[in-house]
Order: structure tokens, then sequence, then C-alpha cells
């Protein structure tokens, strides 16, 4: 662990948090890693119980993750629950390339005034499920669409004239967001160098998946060096699952509970579903436990079996509120300014998070903080998909 900690430059400079949960549209959730679980299944009802949880608990935002798996579409999911909540954030997972940009802008705004400034948008630069894609080009793909996302928001007219898309121009009226000073906030994860840089030029939180410190804060500087030269701060959030339990030892005996039905053959089948199990960012991963103790453990409450079970973020921090709460610290401390947390089953360890955790937590929205939603119902009505 670091030794001593200077805060990476940071946009939202205040020291608080978006304090995030996870919603199963991926079909992911269970009460045994390794193992489906067909009464948590990822249908309508379960995922919209889950999401009520977390707002019942007062997590500020949740992540709708996108895959090409039996679940839930993000956006389509995100425009049935939007009018059932009433303070929760929904951040909500588009794969660039899956619509034209200028119809993605406008179901993206049409959402937002549906929220009323209640989105994040998270960024997703993988390959189009079915097809195995060159990077360059997905990176390529990614800007142009960002940049037309951005137009459309902040511009009277959408003009683009790119490698992916071509040739564009549009009025923007029938695309303008609820959100103010820019639309919606976009997160962005990805270790690559070319998906540091598309973040660092165009996007307001880079999101990063659970490593040691010292990997983490080395990320952080370089994206950080990467902003700057492009004349930006953005903020980081971090990824990660946790355990929390009154005491060490039974947030560790859950551990092995959680793994106690593990199959390695199964296992590796439901990691392979969700097509990017051999991505660089699942490859650091699949590292970082190889330097776990017989336990698991690469940092005193970083536990690394998670990613023995599921693709994607393979960490998850296990132990006492102090314990997580002074993590959370050291985490906040570097400027990391958003997190994303999960764990199993989805509902009842919101719940334990939401009761031992949350309430120590200096949690607020990160769209608020930067004034994208207006302090007051305008006096005259905002444009709504083109019709006043």
């Amino acid at each position: 662990m670091l030794d001593t900690i200077t805060p990476v430059p940071v946009r939202t400079t205040n020291r608080v948090a978006e304090i995030g949960w996870f919603c199963d549209l991926c079909g992911g959730d269970t009460e045994f890693l390794g193992q489906l679980d067909p009464s948590r299944r990822s249908s309508f009802e379960h995922c919209k119980n889950i999401l009520l949880t977390a707002e019942a608990q007062g997590f500020k935002n949740i992540l709708l993750p996108t895959s090409y798996v039996v679940g839930q579409e993000p956006i389509a999911f995100a425009s049935a629950v939007a009018q059932l909540t009433s303070d929760i954030s929904l951040l909500v997972a588009i794969r660039t390339g899956e619509n034209h940009p200028p119809m993605l802008a406008r179901a993206i705004s049409t959402l937002d005034h549906l929220l009323e400034g209640r989105l994040t948008v998270n960024i997703i630069n993988s390959d189009l499920p079915g097809y195995k894609e060159e990077g360059p080009m997905r990176y390529q793909r990614c800007t142009e669409t960002i940049d037309m996302l951005r137009q459309g928001w902040t511009q009277e007219q959408i003009v683009h004239d790119g490698p992916v898309f071509g040739q564009i121009s549009l009025p923007s009226a029938p695309v303008k967001p609820y959100q103010q000073n820019g639309g919606p906030l976009l997160y962005f994860g990805g270790i690559a160098d070319g998906a540091r840089e598309v973040c660092a030029r165009q996007c307001d939180v880079f999101l990063m998946w659970p490593e040691k410190e010292e990997s983490i804060y080395a990320t952080m500087l370089d994206v950080s060096a990467r902003a700057a030269r492009h004349g930006r701060t953005i903020d980081f959030g971090l990824r990660i699952h946790v355990v929390v339990r009154e005491t060490e030892a039974e947030a560790r005996a859950y551990t092995r509970r959680l793994m106690s039905k593990f199959d390695a053959r199964q296992a590796e089948a439901l990691k392979q579903r969700t097509q990017d199990a051999n991505s660089l960012g699942v490859v650091r991963q699949n590292e970082m436990r190889r330097e776990a103790d017989d336990e698991g453990f690469v940092e005193p409450i970083l536990w690394t079996g998670i990613g023995r079970a599921r693709s994607g973020a393979g960490g998850a921090l296990v132990g006492t509120p102090e314990q997580i709460i002074a993590q959370l610290n050291r985490y906040m401390d570097m400027g990391i300014r958003s997190f994303i947390f999960s764990g199993y089953p989805l509902i009842e360890e919101c719940e334990y998070f939401g009761k031992l955790v949350l309430p120590h937590l200096p949690n607020v929205r990160l769209g608020d903080v930067q004034g994208r939603r207006p302090a007051a119902t305008p006096a005259t009505p905002l444009t709504f998909g083109g019709i006043e």
C-alpha cells in the first residue's frame, strides 16, 4: 500500500463522493459465486427491486450495465423505471456503435427529461456483439460518437465529418437534454492507452476496476496528466465489490460461504458468455489475483476471489464498517470521487452496506456538485424531444 498519498488533480475539488450501487441487468446475481441462481434471474421485477432498494438506502447512483446476455437492455429498462424513482441517478451503459449517434443523443435526451436530470452515461468502447474489432477503429468510432453527443447537447447544430460516420449536418433542437452545462456526465472505463486518451480528452469520470493502491494511483496520475495536456481536469471512479459485517471474522467467513459451491468449469463458462473475458482490463484483474495470499487477499482487505467467478471487476473490500470506511477515505484522499459497489446477493448486500457504511460517507451526486441540473423548475418549458 502507498506510504503517503498526494491527491491527484480532479474536477470535483470538494472531498465528497458519489456512492453508487450495481443493478443486475446482465444476469449475474447469485447467492453462491460461480452458480446460476434461478431465484434471482435478471427479470424486470428483480432488477427494479434492486434499484428501488438502493434508492431507499440512500445511494445516489446505480449502474445499469450492458452485455449481449439474457437480461435487460439498459435504455429500455431505465425508461421503464424512471417514473418509479425520485432521488437516485441512473448510470446507463451505452456501447458506442449500436445506435446512430444523433438518434442516440435523442434517446439519451429523452431519458434525461424523464429523470429530470438524474442521468449519467457510462460510455462502453468494447466490440459490438458478434464481432471482433480492431482497437483503433473502436476508439475512432467512440470519439466520433461522443463528439456528436456533445455537439447535440451544447450547440445549435450537429456538424460532423469523420471516417466512421461520414458527413452529418443536423439541427440539435431534437436532442437538447434536461441537464445544463454540457448534458449528462460521461463515465468511461478502459485500461489501454487508447481508452485512457478518449476519456482524458472527452469524458468526465474515468472509471477503474479494483487493483492494488499503487496501481490505481499510477493509473490516476497517467490519466490526469493526459487530461491536462488537453486543458482539462476529470474525476475518477472505482467499480468494486464489497462484503461488510460487524466483525472481520464474519466478513471473511462470508467470502468462504460465497465460494462454497464454486465450480471452476461452470464459472469459466459464465465469464466467457460476456464476450469480454479476454480484455486487457480482465487480464489485469487475473494478474492481480495471482499476487494474492492463500485466502485470496492482495492487500489487507482487498479480496480477489470475485474474479474467479465473473468477468469485469474482480476484487472486493472485505471487512468491518470501520475498515471499509478507512479504505474508502484513502481512495478519496487519492482523488476518487465516485464509487460503484456491489455484493452478492445484490439486495441483501445493498442493505448491509446501506446500514453499516453509507451513513458515514460524504455522499453526493456529481452532477449536482457541477450544477448540471436546474436549481428549480424553469419558468419556460424545456425542449423535450423537439416538442415544447
